[in-house]
């Protein structure tokens, strides 16, 4: 039960950091925040015992912080490649290609995407994580997802008042 305890732990400190990252309205903050998230995403995992989990927070980590100096359709395409050839390699079942796929989404997002376009790829990587963190039992991963997808929701909606203001004062 304490490895357990210490796992949920960690779960709960992505979840607060999770709740951070998409709050941000300045892409790079996003980033940063994102970076540290998934670094803890992948000790929650570790302990939970999840390694297609805890290989896509860490191929996720990696990824987070090459976008944050690079903007690349072909970078994206090979963090999407590596990830979806270790995800299926270290498949048990199919199951285990939730986190693959919410991954994939993200890499895409972050490389390629910006602002509200950005933030809507993530919104729909959440719902493949939040899949994952059901069916492995991530109580504070489950709690992240909701409230990310929620929170994402919020900072699209102030991004597009934000975009409406702009265009107000412009004319």
């Amino acid at each position: 039960m304490e490895h357990l305890s210490l796992a949920q732990a960690f779960g709960f400190v992505s979840f607060a950091l999770g709740v951070s990252t998409f709050y941000q309205k300045d892409d790079r903050k996003l980033k940063i925040v994102m970076l540290i998230f998934n670094l803890n995403h992948l000790l929650h995992f570790l302990l939970l015992g999840s390694m297609v989990s805890a290989l896509s927070a860490l191929l996720s980590a990696v990824r987070t912080a090459t976008a944050m100096y690079v903007s690349s359709k072909v970078v994206a395409a090979a963090f999407i490649t590596i990830s979806l050839v270790s995800g299926i390699w270290l498949s048990d079942t199919i199951w285990d290609l939730w986190p693959i796929l919410g991954t994939t989404i993200g890499t895409y997002s972050v490389f390629v995407l910006k602002g509200i376009q950005m933030r809507i790829g993530f919104l729909v990587g959440a719902t493949c994580w939040l899949i994952n963190n059901i069916l492995v039992g991530s109580i504070g991963g489950t709690l992240l997802e909701v409230t990310v997808i929620c929170v994402n929701v919020i900072t699209v909606s102030r991004l597009l008042r934000d975009q409406r203001q702009q265009l107000a004062t412009s004319k």
